[in-house]
């Protein structure tokens, strides 16, 4: 017992050391098929799109802001909030949007 704890610990801190992130894993495809269907109502999700409300940020905004944060903007789309429609987002549809918003940092 000691044994196997002892390598699932080595395990962890491997992989904390190499810094993989869950987002690594997340599927930006996805994400934009996601966006594409339930956030570009009222956001700009992508460059070809040409119509979004003017009082929200596009996703190139957002990936662009200084504390951006793929783990930090999917806990978000978890979150209800006011000003947003509540979408029931799984944990990996809200990674895969957060993946997707990502790929556009420039």
């Amino acid at each position: 017992m000691r044994t196997t704890a002892r390598r699932i610990w080595l395990l962890l801190a491997t992989v904390a050391s190499l810094g993989i992130s869950p987002a690594l894993a997340a599927d930006a495809d996805h994400g934009a098929d996601l966006a594409r269907r339930w956030c570009a109502g009222c956001h700009l999700v992508s460059s070809s799109q040409t119509q979004a409300s003017a009082d929200v940020p596009s996703f190139a905004s957002v990936a662009r802001k200084p504390d951006f944060s793929p783990e930090k903007l999917a806990f978000f789309l978890l979150d209800p909030h006011p000003k947003m429609p509540n979408f029931p987002l799984s944990r990996t549809e809200a990674a895969d949007i957060a993946a997707y918003i990502a790929s556009l940092r420039k």
